[in-house]
């Protein structure tokens, strides 16, 4: 399975949804940046279920154990172990379904490839593996923060509700993520419609970097944009990803979409932040497509391990919309990339520390 990321901050993610616990190793964290508990932590308790009507209602502390790669507060330069332990996951809802594939889940690709049955909460295909990736994330946050970088998402589109106006701090403290608080309310009637009728909902999330050097990414292969893509892409539910002015990109003329400059700058940034896969120095700026939470308590038809037709209706604690959940985590692989791309230019440019 591919669960190693990165060149210079690389990353391993371990676990399963139902299994004891869940976690990530990180290797290439320079010495002596200050690191405690409490600053993975805070970063944990964005995606943590439990926090709101909106979001799964298992009931999970996600309280942080760094194992390795620290000593009275300061990175080591060694490999840097953490562990969440799993303490209330309900393997018994799953097990009038144990024989059937879940529409819109990984189950029916990951029997055809590895040949396992449908595994409790989806197994490693879980949304919880990713509380490896938000705590990997928040080093790279303090590794960023070091250059005044800053990376923000927040949700601008939940159903047909769209934020308008974006206001990063009201998105820190609503809980759908929202930007825009003229539209909060909307989006949050939204979400309870769907979870009225047994349903789901989708979205958009934005994700934004501030204060990026420019020169961060290398082509052909290693185009910023498309390393975040992947990066970004890799998470469960993400469908689509655009830069900057994205596909409305198609309607344009160049006159209208080429970002001038003057010795002040840029004049604009329909580009999103990025020219040729290397960072202008502008902020980055991207959006991704959130699908609705694939476990519906509405019936579907699926089939069995046998291949036989079969109904299923899915029970459980589940997301009713995944935007609030996938924006911390987007945030994560955002500042990873990032993070990647600083060390792997500081490399090739021989700076020392």
């Amino acid at each position: 399975m591919g669960s190693i990321y990165g060149r210079f901050f690389r990353l391993s993610t371990f676990g399963e949804s139902h299994g004891p616990a869940v976690g990530v190793v990180v290797e290439g964290v320079p010495a002596g940046l200050a690191l405690a508990p409490e600053i993975v932590q805070s970063e944990l308790d964005k995606r943590k279920p439990g926090s709101s009507q909106y979001v799964s209602q298992r009931s999970e502390s996600d309280t942080v154990e760094i194992l390795s790669g620290v000593a009275n507060g300061k990175t080591l330069g060694s490999p840097i172990a953490m562990l969440v332990r799993n303490t209330n996951q309900r393997s018994k809802d799953y097990s009038a379904i144990a024989d059937l594939f879940r529409p819109g889940h990984a189950d029916y690709t990951y029997f055809r490839k590895y040949l396992t049955a449908p595994q409790p909460g989806g197994g490693r295909s879980s949304g919880r593996e990713t509380v490896g990736r938000v705590a990997a994330g928040a080093i790279a946050k303090v590794i960023l923060r070091q250059i005044g970088l800053h990376v923000n998402a927040y949700t601008v589109k939940i159903g047909e509700i769209v934020a308008h106006n974006v206001d990063i701090d009201f998105a820190l403290t609503n809980p759908l993520r929202c930007a825009d608080p003229g539209v909060a309310e909307a989006m949050g009637n939204e979400v309870k419609l769907a979870v009225s009728e047994g349903d789901s909902i989708g979205g958009i999330i934005e994700v934004t970097a501030e204060d990026v050097p420019p020169g961060l990414g290398d082509p052909v292969f290693d185009k910023l944009d498309a390393s975040l893509a992947a990066a970004l892409l890799s998470i469960g539910g993400v469908k689509g990803i655009e830069f900057g002015d994205g596909f409305n990109s198609s309607k344009l003329r160049g006159s209208q979409h080429n970002d001038a400059m003057c010795s002040d700058g840029f004049l604009s940034n329909h580009a999103g932040g990025i020219l040729g896969g290397i960072s202008t120095g502008q902020s980055i700026i991207m959006r991704l497509a959130i699908k609705p939470t694939a476990s519906i308590s509405i019936e579907q038809k699926t089939i069995d391990l046998k291949g036989l037709d079969r109904l299923i209706s899915v029970k459980g604690r589940h997301d009713p919309c995944l935007c609030p959940r996938i924006a911390p985590v987007a945030e994560a692989m955002t500042a990873i990339t990032l993070a990647d791309a600083w060390l792997a230019d500081r490399a090739i440019r021989g700076i020392s520390e």
